[in-house]
């Protein structure tokens, strides 16, 4: 009997094509929506435009497939921003937002390898830190980040418009 073939994931940028599972993913974080049910409204169009057009900005996708580059099944996502400053020695520092694992695919270590590689990717381009926010009714989540070595030490304050 032939071996199953290893299961290959990937840590990329997200493609135009990747937009529907990416928005399912944000959709809902507590069951699984299916890319084709995802309404691609014109205001996505634009907000995935101006992130893959922005030097600064990376859509990241993580993806089960044979090939690393192109296509696969997404069952991962986050948004870095990587932003200039002069604190840190003027290094840049990444803000990592928008992270989900699909629902049906939690707790087998996915969310750690997706942020495992994105903070090697940040930390690649020289950043000198990484941060990020996490809704403070999310425990489990900030149980996740303390897991990773992310430690609590600002609090954040938002205004919506």
């Amino acid at each position: 009997m032939p071996a199953e073939p290893a299961l290959v994931l990937a840590l990329r940028p997200a493609t135009r094509a990747d937009l529907p599972a990416v928005l399912a993913l944000l959709a809902d974080e507590e069951r699984v929506v299916d890319p084709a049910a995802v309404a691609v409204t014109e205001a996505y169009e634009r907000a995935f435009a101006a992130i893959d057009a922005d030097p600064r900005n990376e859509m990241l996708v993580l993806v089960e497939d044979a090939d690393e580059r192109v296509g696969g099944a997404v069952v991962g996502c986050l948004q870095v921003t990587y932003i200039p400053g002069l604190g840190q020695g003027g290094a840049e520092r990444a803000l990592i937002e928008a992270v989900r694992i699909r629902a049906d695919r939690r707790g087998g270590g996915l969310g750690r390898i997706l942020m495992e590689r994105a903070i090697a990717r940040v930390r690649a381009r020289g950043c000198g830190l990484v941060q990020l926010t996490s809704n403070k009714q999310r425990e489990q989540a900030h149980r996740f980040y303390a897991g990773l070595g992310f430690t609590r030490s600002h609090d954040g304050f938002k205004l919506r418009f």
